[in-house]
């Protein structure tokens, strides 16, 4: 790290402050004994230029230490944002998650959100379809539309995008296990349309790592899934250039209880796994790396989580850099997705959940986010209400218009308290990261279980802190009060599931056996190879799903070959 000179006079002044602050202390002692971050790191009782030497200019130069500590917005190593001018040439992506019920369900919210001022689109997946199981499983039943929209088939997809421009917008899908065959359905729904593929924009999230420490809906083992996922790599370098596609993601871990520091080390450790693996099959690092995309939580704590970002950033450059060689400055971009925390959100005092959701998306702007959810006030105890939905979507728009904060490039630049964060989160991930190399990469160190150990154990820490009231949670364990129930929530149809099983088994019954079998015969041949570009599987599954194969069914087959994970 460049360092500044110490000067005397600034030193004498700061112990004289310190002295000051001491004695004060003997008559209005200080709220806590110590004050720290979500992530422990130590707060002092005042933050000065010593503690963020990167924010001051070199004597013989007068440049060199803010250059390669910071540098400037849009270039290396974007600490300070991966665009020039950030939001004055556009606003993040206003990108509100949504699904439930059946796709004629969840395509009505999306029209009602984009009329009101949505920007993107952000799929929700229910469980089946997110573990490879079509409605009319057993493990369906009772889970069917719940968490997400359930689709099992292109009938399903054109549904869902039913009257949406694709050309025109983008579409995130939050889907791991069996994101090849969503992105595959979506690609059939355009190829239909007569978009072309070359237009099509979105991320598709196929992160399948952090399934195993944080989330668990994996299917197969982690080395077949990461063929899907390199395979997925090369399909979209030749075909949908503007696909982001991995979204790789902190946003579960953090959810799951991992701290702030352990959010960037584990997240840029599944990253660092992702580009080996593409460059083990031949991928070129700068042919799929500018199309790889992050997604983080925004908590709580705003000045940790805007020196969190900033941290990520200028890691991820500095390991594309030097690590893997990457000369494509869009290949050193660390471009994020973010969304508040639902792990935050109480059922007590529903309403503290707007505030909660406000400061953690002033946090992901401050930090230069990309596109940005704002979690709905009563997802604690449903799914979202229309009426909460919107006022999630105006709290963005209230933030982008109306706060100042998307007018200034940076806005927390040069703040000593962010960039002593900044520095410290970097070098804590840093230190996570070389434990993960020593014990083999990040496949290696989850088969140890090693980052679940270390989720696990902050997640302990941070529940016994809500126990002992170290931690207070406004209207959980202090300013608790008696309250009516809450009026308006969400309710799906109970005759939703029923309708599903009746819609899949019908498509079953309708569609050209031989051909559907045919396209299912030949994924499994491919998938029994290894991989090779004449065995892409995200090719094989595009041509399945166009044979009216369904979700369950292409994961059955792939589980035949590659086999279910047990943990």
């Amino acid at each position: 790290m460049t360092t500044t000179k110490p000067c005397p006079a600034l030193q004498s002044r700061i112990a004289a402050f310190a002295g000051r602050v001491n004695k004060l202390a003997t008559k209005v002692p200080p709220r806590r004994a110590r004050f720290a971050t979500d992530a422990e790191l130590e707060l002092p009782d005042l933050y000065t230029p010593l503690d963020a030497p990167h924010t001051q200019a070199d004597e013989h130069d007068g440049s060199s230490a803010y250059l390669l500590g910071l540098g400037l917005p849009g270039e290396f190593p974007f600490t300070r944002g991966v665009q020039p001018n950030m939001y004055r040439g556009r606003l993040w992506t206003m990108r509100q998650y949504a699904g439930f019920g059946s796709a004629a369900d969840s395509n009505r919210r999306y029209h009602y959100l984009l009329q009101r001022g949505q920007t993107g689109l952000s799929v929700a997946f229910d469980l089946p379809t997110q573990m490879g199981r079509d409605p009319d499983h057993e493990l369906s039943h009772g889970e069917v539309g719940r968490v997400g929209v359930s689709i099992a088939s292109l009938a399903d997809m054109r549904v869902l995008l039913a009257g949406l421009p694709l050309d025109q917008i983008t579409t995130s899908m939050t889907i791991n296990a069996t994101a090849t065959t969503l992105l595959a359905l979506y690609v059939a729904v355009a190829d239909e349309q007569g978009v072309s593929r070359k237009l099509l924009g979105g991320t598709v999230q196929n992160d399948i790592l952090k399934e195993y420490m944080a989330r668990g809906t994996y299917i197969y083992p982690p080395r077949p899934s990461l063929r899907l996922i390199t395979d997925l790599f090369s399909f979209c370098h030749a075909e949908l250039p503007q696909w982001n596609t991995i979204s790789i993601s902190g946003y579960h871990i953090r959810e799951a209880g991992c701290d702030a520091v352990q959010e960037v080390a584990f997240t840029l450790a599944d990253g660092i796994a992702y580009v080996e693996a593409a460059l083990a099959v031949g991928l070129k690092v700068d042919e799929f790396a500018p199309r790889l995309s992050f997604f983080f939580n925004g908590h709580n704590n705003l000045i940790e989580e805007v020196a969190k970002f900033r941290a990520a950033r200028r890691l991820w450059a500095r390991i594309m850099r030097e690590r893997f060689s990457a000369k494509d400055d869009k290949s050193l971009m660390l471009r994020f997705h973010c969304q508040t925390a639902g792990s935050m959100l109480t059922a007590q005092q529903p309403l503290c959940n707007v505030v909660r959701n406000t400061v953690q998306a002033l946090g992901a702007i401050l930090g230069g986010c990309q596109s940005l959810h704002v979690n709905s006030y009563d997802e604690a105890l449903a799914l979202p209400s229309e009426p909460s939905a919107l006022l999630a979507l105006r709290t963005q728009q209230v933030l982008a218009h109306e706060s100042g904060v998307a007018d200034l490039v940076d806005p927390l630049g040069g703040s000593y308290a962010v960039e002593s964060l900044t520095d410290q989160i970097e070098a804590r991930a840093q230190d996570y990261i070389r434990r993960i190399d020593e014990l083999g990469g990040m496949v290696a160190a989850i088969e140890q279980r090693y980052p679940q150990r270390e989720i696990e154990r902050r997640a302990y820490e941070y529940q016994r802190q809500v126990e002992s009231k170290q931690r207070i949670v406004v209207g959980v364990n202090d300013f608790v009060m008696k309250e009516p129930p809450v009026r308006g929530l969400h309710h799906l149809d109970p005759q939703a599931e029923a309708d599903r099983v009746s819609e899949v088994r019908a498509l079953r019954a309708a569609r050209d056996q031989q051909q559907t079998h045919e396209s299912l015969r030949a994924l499994a041949e491919k998938a029994s190879q290894p991989a090779a570009s004449d065995r892409n599987l995200t090719c094989a599954i595009v041509a399945a799903v166009k044979a009216q194969a369904t979700v369950g069914e292409i994961a059955d087959t792939l589980r035949t070959v590659f086999g279910e994970y047990l943990g």
